[in-house]
């Protein structure tokens, strides 16, 4: 969004009439914006036209006012420099042309059409081999399981695993409270995660969670752990009552997954497998759905030891509905159908 001269007028304004001083209002519009805040002589001067008893936001008509400063020689001027600079800021700009910072908003936003925007994070940087193999994957899905509505479907069970913590502190979003006027702006001690924590394997499917399994005496998963412990957990829950019952795995390729023995038990236990491809957390249930959707709930709240959390997390996902892990399996279709649209990209918030 573009901070205009009525926006920033408004909240200067507004801080005024809040009882704020200047110095104040300086720094809650350096907090909030950055280098596109108005200088500390606006704020001052627009106190000082508010305490005269001023009201009008917009600026007083002046005829013939030239925008001596928006010229084509500084246009392209700041062309160059966020061609040079991407992370270029108003007050580099500011002192690079030495012009006004109104005139400075008018050719970014008026003649260059630019803004700043957050760069978007992706898990790897893909090579074209790996976008090819990405949508080979996805294209083979959608067939075999007729883009989600195949009654197989029903059959997939989608397994990985993940790190519970006993403490993970709030995101900045979940900190946010609603505050009334006058009140003092809240403040939170930035808190680090804890360093105690146990490693879980869940398991889930379009009707719900499965199982999930945690990681004992042991700090990493292995093959023998996969394959003689959770695997044979896995299997007895879902065969409890239908021995025959059909089973189609989906794991990544960890190597305890892909390990000779792993394979072993699913041949054994006549498990078909449904393969993955590297680099895409994007694809996995666990990994887009379950595992940020339940940490989340858990964030801010501080367990006792890594089983407590473990439990909590149990708790957490034996609360979520059916009608959400349906969503979440439908979802994955979709995510499937973008991934070959894109090319093999990572496609989300595209």
């Amino acid at each position: 969004m573009e901070l205009t001269r009525e926006n920033s007028r408004a909240m200067i304004y507004y801080d005024f009439r809040s009882g704020l001083t200047q110095k104040q209002c300086v720094d809650r519009m350096i907090s909030a914006f950055g280098d596109e805040a108005p200088s500390k002589t606006t704020i001052y001067r627009w106190f000082a036209e508010f305490q005269r008893g001023r009201v009008k936001l917009s600026d007083d008509p002046r005829q013939g006012r030239p925008k001596t400063a928006v010229t084509q020689e500084n246009v392209d001027a700041v062309r160059k420099l966020i061609e040079e600079d991407r992370h270029v800021t108003y007050r580099e700009i500011q002192a690079t042309l030495d012009i006004g910072m109104s005139q400075i908003q008018i050719i970014l936003h008026e003649q260059l059409g630019v803004k700043k925007l957050f760069s978007r994070w992706i898990p790897h940087s893909l090579c074209e081999e790996q976008k090819a193999a990405r949508v080979t994957w996805c294209v083979r899905t959608l067939e075999r399981f007729h883009a989600g509505s195949s009654n197989a479907v029903y059959n997939i069970v989608s397994g990985d695993e993940s790190w519970i913590y006993a403490y993970e502190p709030e995101t900045k979003n979940q900190s946010r409270v609603w505050v009334f006027e006058n009140e003092l702006k809240p403040t939170k001690i930035v808190r680090s995660r804890s360093v105690a924590k146990k490693m879980v394997a869940t398991f889930v499917s379009k009707t719900g969670h499965v199982t999930t399994i945690p990681l004992e005496g042991q700090r990493t998963v292995n093959a023998e752990w996969y394959a003689s412990i959770c695997l044979p957990q896995v299997v007895s829950e879902l065969r409890k009552e239908n021995c025959n019952r059909r089973i189609i795995l989906h794991h990544d390729n960890a190597s305890s997954h892909t390990a000779h023995r792993t394979k072993e038990f699913l041949e054994q236990e006549n498990i078909e497998l449904l393969d993955h491809p590297p680099y895409s957390p994007d694809l996995s249930p666990n990994d887009f759905y379950t595992f940020p959707k339940i940490k989340n709930k858990l964030r801010g709240q501080r367990f006792s030891s890594p089983e407590e959390a473990v439990d909590a997390y149990k708790t957490a996902i034996l609360e979520t509905p059916t009608s959400e892990w349906n969503g979440c399996f439908n979802d994955w279709f979709h995510r499937m159908e973008k991934c070959v649209k894109f090319r093999g990209e990572y496609f989300e918030k595209q």
